[in-house]
C-alpha cells in the first residue's frame, strides 16, 4: 500500500521522468477541486512508480430535462448551445471543455476523454423545448462544448436524430466538428440548407500529422478535414473553417497554409482563436507539452503567457479569444493578411429565422 507521501511524489514527478503515453491527449487526471477525496491507482506490485493500465473508454447514460442552453456572450453573440455528449474521446489536450467534467465528479484530464456521458433522450427533450410557447428562435450551436461527431456518435446516432428534429421544425443550427463522420448526415444537411438553416464549422488546428497525433490524437487528420470541407462545399453547404486554437510555437506558422488549403477546398470564411488554458486545462497542457515537446516546452508556455498578460489563462470577454500583446498582434496581422488574400469576396449566408414551424414539427413527429 502506498503512503500519501509516495502518491504525492508520483503525482508531482518531474515531467521529464515520464514518457508521453500515445493515443490520449491528457496524460493524467488533475485533482478535482469539488471533491474532498480522489481515486488513485496503486501499482500492482506496490512499487513507487506509475502503473500503466490499458486505455479503455467508458460510457455513462444521462437523461437531462433540458438539452438547449442559452448563450449570451460578447464573444459569441446571442445564441443557444446543445451538447448530446459530455466529455470527448478526441482527446484534444487544449480543450476548454475539460473544465466542465469535474462538475460531474470526474477528472478534467484522462477522465474527460475516457469517461463519456451520453444523453440518449436528447432528441425528445429538444422537441419538447422547441414546442414551448415562449421559445425564441436563434441559431443552436451543435455542439459548443464537446464534438457532436466524436466516435461514439457512429453507434448512437444522437446527433443525426437531433438534426432530424431541427429539420422537422425548420430551426437554424450551427455545427462545429473535427470528425469526417459529419458526411454521413449530408442528406439532412442538404435539406436544412435548402431552407437556409445550417452553417458548418470545421476546426483545422494543424496539417502536420505528427503534431496532430500528439495534440488531438483521436481526431480526423488535417488532410481528411480538408476533404470534409470540399465535400460539404461541393454540396452547397456553407462552411467556415476554425483555425483554432492557434498555439504560439506549435502551429502558428501554419496559418497561411491552412487558410490557402481551406479556401481551395471551398470554405466561405475562416476565423481563429488563440489558445487559453483556464483552470485544469493549464495543468493538463503543461504536463503534456513537457512530455510531448520537452525541447521547446518552456518557449511555447512563455509565448502563450505573452498573449494573456503573463498568464496561461484568460477569462476577460473581448480579449480572451484573440489575446493581447506583441505576439498576439503578430498573429492577428498575419491571419488578417492571408484571410484577405484567400477569402476576399466570400462570406457565410444569413440564416432564415422565419422558417420555424413548431406545429408542422409536432405533426410530423406523430408519424
Amino acid at each position: 500500500m502506498e503512503t500519501g507521501a509516495s502518491k504525492d511524489r508520483q503525482r508531482n514527478r518531474p515531467f521529464q521522468d515520464r514518457e508521453l503515453a500515445k493515443g490520449r491527449g491528457a496524460q493524467y487526471n488533475p485533482t478535482n477541486p469539488y471533491l474532498k477525496n480522489e481515486y488513485v491507482v496503486e501499482h500492482l506490485e506496490g512499487l513507487d512508480e506509475p502503473w500503466e493500465q490499458k486505455s479503455v473508454t467508458q460510457f455513462f447514460l444521462e437523461y437531462p430535462k433540458t438539452i438547449v442552453n442559452e448563450v449570451d456572450s460578447p464573444d459569441l453573440g446571442l445564441m443557444y448551445s446543445m451538447n448530446p455528449y459530455q466529455g470527448c474521446e478526441h482527446g484534444c489536450v487544449y480543450c476548454y471543455a475539460r473544465n466542465t467534467h469535474p462538475y460531474w465528479g470526474l477528472g478534467a484530464g484522462l477522465d474527460f476523454e475516457q469517461k463519456i456521458i451520453v444523453k440518449e433522450n436528447a432528441p425528445q427533450v429538444l422537441r419538447a423545448q422547441l414546442e414551448h410557447p415562449k421559445w425564441v428562435v436563434r441559431p443552436i450551436m451543435l455542439a459548443g462544448n464537446t464534438d457532436c461527431y466524436q466516435p461514439i456518435e457512429a453507434k448512437k446516432k444522437i446527433t443525426r436524430q437531433l438534426l432530424e428534429v431541427l429539420l422537422q421544425y425548420r430551426h437554424p443550427v450551427s455545427i462545429i466538428t473535427k470528425n469526417a463522420l459529419i458526411l454521413r448526415d449530408l442528406d439532412l444537411l442538404t435539406q436544412l440548407n435548402q431552407h437556409q438553416l445550417v452553417h458548418v464549422n470545421v476546426s483545422i488546428t494543424t496539417l502536420q500529422e505528427e503534431l496532430r497525433q500528439k495534440l488531438e490524437p483521436r481526431t480526423a487528420t488535417g488532410a481528411k478535414r480538408l476533404q470534409v470541407v470540399k465535400a460539404l462545399s461541393e454540396a452547397g453547404i456553407p462552411v467556415n473553417v476554425m483555425v483554432a486554437p492557434i498555439i504560439p510555437g506549435l502551429n502558428d506558422q501554419e496559418v497561411p497554409a491552412i487558410l490557402a488549403a481551406s479556401a481551395a477546398a471551398g470554405a466561405l470564411s475562416a476565423a481563429y482563436t488563440i489558445v487559453r488554458l483556464n483552470g485544469a486545462v493549464g495543468e493538463t497542457f503543461e504536463d503534456w507539452i513537457h512530455k510531448a515537446f520537452p525541447d521547446r516546452a518552456n518557449k511555447v508556455l512563455n509565448q502563450i503567457r505573452s498573449c494573456h498578460g503573463g498568464n496561461l489563462n484568460d477569462s476577460q470577454f473581448g480579449r480572451r479569444m484573440a489575446g493581447e500583446g506583441r505576439w498576439a498582434e503578430t498573429i492577428r496581422s498575419m491571419f488578417k493578411l492571408f484571410l484577405q488574400k484567400h477569402f476576399k469576396g466570400r462570406s457565410m449566408p444569413p440564416y432564415d429565422l422565419t422558417a420555424f414551424t413548431p406545429k408542422s414539427g409536432k405533426q410530423l413527429s406523430m408519424f
